[in-house]
């Protein structure tokens, strides 16, 4: 469900419990999870770019940044950056900072040297130089104090797998969907709401339907469907290959075979009946791997004058966890806020671990209800329902249906 592998590690699993604890309830039909209209990019990204430029924010593509230079002295405390190089449109450029500019640095990426296959053509696994991953090499070589990228930039085979965006051309296929599902695909409404997982499949396959159309301009008639195996170099269970060797159209095959679709239709309907983009993504689970606690520099690391490290990279001061949309807008904010002075603090996470009402709440859930049964008969139970009846504690357990 979290895209966890059983190599990842368990404190970040311990971090998503505490954070999300209060949300347990929502599990078996994900009623706790919220959804943009439409895909992220047009519902974020786009507007969010339309109002920086309205704002007189430049936006520069075609440039690559290789390194930054630091001024870092062993007789004073204070890091500065001193100059960004770029190659821009070919060229290699130098911008050189003062003091009193400021330079927030996104390091590492999940999303470097992905692949785009097609219905026709595997994904390729891209182990190549990756610019995102050597620039954070670069800075951290300079200062102990701005983390590890290796920890989880340099384990491929630990941290890939591959994903597919699935459209559906034929209306049969949404039928299946609709089958699990339990909505009609096309009412505008959410459909799988989250991910449903199949427990049987051989590349541990996932899919998901948000609410149609997905896209502002898709065909009132076609379904968007996410797929991703977490073990893209197991044999599958239908196409009898590795997902990471399939084409778009043997992924599609493999998804309608867990879908339910009877074996004989598969290939027709695989081959017209969908179009499929597999992705290959080396580094997507980077940020699971196994870590210390200063593998990630501090969002603003001691010292540091006039930069500060954002992402899902970086360390932030708050009790958050990595791969939500919070945790990319609160390490921004602590940088702006710290860099700047600015006497404001960064919104807290909801307090559920801390909660005991919230702790009792996500227990209940966790037992689907079922109440606690005191051992040694009734005159043991009568002592104890004696010495809560009167307090708090007792109160809670009741109201929660903890004890009978």
């Amino acid at each position: 469900m979290f895209a966890f592998e059983e190599w990842h590690a368990a404190l970040e699993m311990k971090l998503y419990l505490h954070r999300f604890i209060h949300q347990i309830h929502g599990l078996p039909d994900f009623s706790t999870l919220k959804f943009t209209r439409f895909n992220q990019y047009e519902s974020l990204v786009l507007p969010l770019v339309t109002w920086l430029r309205e704002r007189g924010v430049v936006f520069r593509y075609d440039t690559v940044v290789t390194d930054v230079d630091f001024e870092i002295s062993q007789d004073s405390p204070e890091k500065q950056a001193t100059s960004i190089h770029i190659i821009e449109a070919g060229e290699s450029k130098r911008v050189d900072l003062t003091a009193d500019d400021l330079l927030f640095m996104t390091i590492g990426s999940l999303t470097e040297n992905s692949d785009d296959g097609d219905h026709g053509t595997p994904a390729k696994l891209n182990t190549g130089p990756a610019p995102a991953w050597d620039l954070w090499r670069r800075i951290a070589a300079k200062d102990k104090a701005f983390g590890n990228p290796d920890v989880f930039g340099a384990h491929i085979p630990e941290t890939k797998w591959e994903s597919a965006t699935v459209t559906t051309l034929d209306p049969r296929i949404p039928r299946y969907i609709e089958k699990i599902a339990q909505r009609d695909p096309f009412s505008g409404k959410v459909v799988t709401g989250g991910i449903v997982s199949v427990m049987d499949s051989s590349w541990l396959m996932s899919w998901t339907v948000n609410r149609q159309p997905h896209f502002k301009k898709q065909p009132k008639d076609q379904i968007v469907v996410w797929v991703y195996g977490l073990f893209p170099e197991a044999v599958g269970d239908f196409v009898k290959k590795p997902m990471q060797e399939c084409t778009g159209e043997e992924i599609t095959q493999e998804w309608l075979f867990h879908l339910g679709v009877p074996v004989d239709e598969i290939p027709e309907l695989a081959a017209t009946g969908a179009r499929t983009v597999p992705v290959m993504m080396p580094h997507v689970t980077a940020f699971f791997m196994p870590r210390t606690h200063t593998d990630r520099p501090a969002v603003v690391p001691e010292g540091a004058v006039n930069f500060a490290f954002i992402g899902q990279f970086a360390q932030s001061a708050q009790r958050d966890c990595i791969f939500t949309t919070e945790y990319s807008v609160r390490t921004p904010m602590e940088a702006v806020y710290t860099l700047l002075g600015v006497e404001r603090g960064v919104p807290e996470v909801f307090n559920s671990t801390y909660d005991v009402r919230s702790l009792f709440k996500a227990v209940t859930f966790l037992r689907d209800g079922a109440e606690f049964k005191l051992p040694g008969g009734a005159p043991v139970r009568r002592f104890a329902h004696k010495h809560i009846e009167n307090n708090v504690v007792g109160q809670l357990l009741q109201e929660f249906g903890l004890v009978e």
